[in-house]
């Protein structure tokens, strides 16, 4: 252990932010976890804060060494909110010289042809991805000119134990573990990257305590993108069970969103399942010698994780 993670802080409480303060535990660590609802996680200090209260906030970090955001506002409320949280957290963290490890996804990038890399242009087609692109240049603006030292780590849809609205959550793994058709966006024919959310904690911790990681973004590991049909082939071998799956369309998540705003938030970023979605994590794989762990293994452990939830 080091000295940087030492005292740490953990925003959100979601699945991420659970998966991140694991692994920490993991290490004999203690983080205190921030949110919104001052939600209990095992072994460590649960806080309730409003992270776009700036006030609160600088007074919830202390002393910390290191600060994990792995928070964020409901899906439609991104542009509302979200930036005015990451000024909140970049203000906390300028006052306690804490480093900030910011959990990203890849919305910036917009629709590309080509394997996505870190050093992709942000060229955004939709109002999230606008807001992704904005706040990481505001990220790396306050790196630069010396205000914090951070980084970024950027994932995938994810997937894993206690992830339930993400793509590859609830609707993807609880019918199918059942025996019943897992929901796929787009097309079944794209082939889609999804990231293992404990891939994604452990990225986070190496960065944080690694300098020469600090000031730009890395991919978190991820396996190579497949089908999403080959996706649903592969976890439904992993839970025994016959692959089945519903494309879910367009209009219906119009239909749905009348009185659901994630899902009416979701119909701006089919385009990424409609499409090859690929994702190249060397650089990160290559520079701390950590491969993604096995999709097979992952999707085992995924399954076991929603059969232990529902016995």
């Amino acid at each position: 252990m080091t000295d940087l993670l030492d005292t740490p802080v953990v925003l959100g409480a979601g699945p991420v932010g659970r998966s991140v303060a694991a692994a920490l535990v993991a290490r004999g660590i203690r983080p205190h976890v921030v949110s919104r609802s001052g939600t209990t996680v095992d072994g460590t200090h649960p806080r309730r804060v409003d992270l776009a209260d700036a006030d609160a906030t600088r007074a919830a970090f202390g002393r910390a060494t290191v600060v994990f955001q792995c928070a964020q506002p409901p899906y439609h409320r991104w542009g509302k909110d979200f930036p005015d949280i990451q000024r909140s957290v970049l203000q906390a963290c300028e006052a306690s010289d804490a480093v900030l490890v910011a959990i990203e996804n890849l919305y910036g990038y917009g629709p590309v042809s080509v394997p996505m890399t870190e050093d992709l242009p942000m060229m955004p087609t939709t109002r999230k991805g606008a807001v992704r692109a904005a706040m990481w240049a505001e990220l790396l603006d306050a790196h630069l000119s010396g205000r914090v030292r951070a980084a970024a780590v950027r994932a995938s849809d994810f997937f894993g134990a206690g992830v339930r609205d993400s793509a590859y959550g609830e609707r993807f793994f609880g019918p199918l573990v059942s025996g019943g058709k897992a929901q796929v966006l787009g097309s079944p024919q794209a082939r889609h990257a999804v990231t293992y959310v404990p891939d994604l904690a452990d990225a986070a911790l190496r960065i944080a305590e690694d300098p020469s990681a600090w000031g730009r973004a890395w991919h978190a590991p991820t396996a190579p993108a497949i089908t999403q049909r080959a996706l649903v082939e592969a976890a439904a071998r992993a839970a025994g069970v016959m692959p089945a799956f519903v494309a879910v369309k367009p209009w219906q998540l119009r239909l749905v969103g009348v009185v659901n705003p994630g899902a009416r938030e979701t119909v701006e970023m089919l385009h990424e399942f409609d499409h090859d979605f690929v994702v190249d994590s060397s650089a990160f794989e290559t520079h701390f010698s950590r491969p993604p762990t096995p999709l097979d293994r992952a999707l085992a452990e995924t399954v076991a994780s929603y059969r232990g939830t529902q016995t």
